[in-house]
């Protein structure tokens, strides 16, 4: 099923440069941008346009399907690219965690 765009949890964003970006806010479409699951349990239909207010830029069209979505290659890659994405994340939250601790003890003096 492609991806339900009057779906609640559907997002769609735009740049300047002309790069979009097409997903679902509950991360529940791994195939996304191209498709959503069957029987998402998470879909909502959107409530109407009623003072939404929306921008002048037009999003591109959806880009091709890349082999591999059925057979789940795909998804196997975004995981693994979303693996270590958030791996680098969490270097940086400890990196800074301790850059943070140890600013503390210069500024006040104390011992480690």
């Amino acid at each position: 099923m492609p991806m339900r765009t009057e779906c609640k949890h559907y997002e769609t964003r735009t740049y300047a440069n002309g790069d979009a970006v097409r997903k679902c806010t509950l991360d529940m479409a791994p195939d996304a941008p191209w498709r959503c699951p069957e029987n998402c349990a998470c879909y909502e239909r959107r409530l109407a346009d009623v003072a939404w207010v929306h921008g002048s830029a037009i999003a591109p069209p959806t880009p091709v399907e890349p082999p591999g979505l059925d057979d789940g290659s795909a998804a196997a890659v975004l995981d693994a690219a979303e693996a270590i994405v958030n791996a680098a994340g969490r270097g940086f939250i400890e990196e800074f965690s301790h850059d943070k601790k140890r600013r503390r003890w210069w500024r006040f003096g104390g011992k480690k």
